[in-house]
């Protein structure tokens, strides 16, 4: 597949690495230009850009920056996009850095947020794991104790698409219902940072409280 990935952070060059030794092209972008993604390139063989050109022709873009960089993405950052291309959003809400964020403090679901601000359907996934985690943790198919990871989304095509993505990356897929249930992964929950396997994960995500903890309230 072509993957775009918008954020070349922890989460973002991790996925660059797993995502083009299996295979994939990538192409990637952050805030501070193609130029400074030279070494990221030269490890992986990834293409740099910026941020509104990752999206043309991608089958797949991954969103992995601070919720308060969402705002200030470039307008149409997706315009290139086709309808029905799975957009993956692997962020979290911390107030300490993004400051107040009212839509999410008043209870809707970060990833829903998000959604509105793209103007686009995302799927929630890799917002719960470790960026190393992510790098060296994952098992083939079957290995006892593979670690589970949570997807969300409204739509089961695009859905199962990301849910294959993670089988392929090691880790079992765990249908986490739709976008405005994704609260149940999200920082403070049973299943964030947990590394629990597919039962684990499946028991975390029915014991989540709806109640954001003090410490992830702004």
């Amino acid at each position: 597949m072509k993957i775009g990935i918008i954020g070349a952070g922890n989460i973002g060059s991790t996925l660059t690495r797993r995502l083009t030794a299996l295979g994939h092209q990538v192409v990637v972008a952050n805030s501070r230009g193609p130029e400074t993604l030279s070494e990221l390139v030269e490890e992986t063989g990834a293409t740099a850009a910026s941020a509104d050109e990752v999206a043309g022709g991608a089958d797949l873009v991954i969103v992995t920056i601070p919720q308060k960089a969402i705002p200030l993405l470039p307008e149409r950052v997706l315009a290139g996009a086709a309808a029905a291309t799975p957009i993956v959003d692997t962020g979290n809400y911390y107030p300490a850095r993004d400051g107040r964020i009212e839509r999410i403090e008043s209870g809707v679901a970060e990833s829903r947020w998000v959604s509105e601000q793209l103007d686009h359907p995302v799927v929630k996934a890799f917002n719960n794991i470790r960026a190393q985690h992510l790098l060296e943790l994952g098992k083939p198919a079957g290995s006892p104790g593979r670690i589970a990871l949570p997807v969300a989304g409204d739509d089961l095509d695009t859905k199962r698409l990301v849910m294959e993505l993670v089988d392929a990356l090691g880790f079992d897929p765990i249908d986490a219902g739709t976008i405005d249930e994704s609260w149940r992964q999200q920082p403070g929950t049973p299943v964030y940072a947990a590394d629990l396997d597919a039962a684990g994960v499946i028991r975390a995500l029915a014991e989540a409280s709806p109640e954001r903890p003090e410490s992830f309230r702004a």
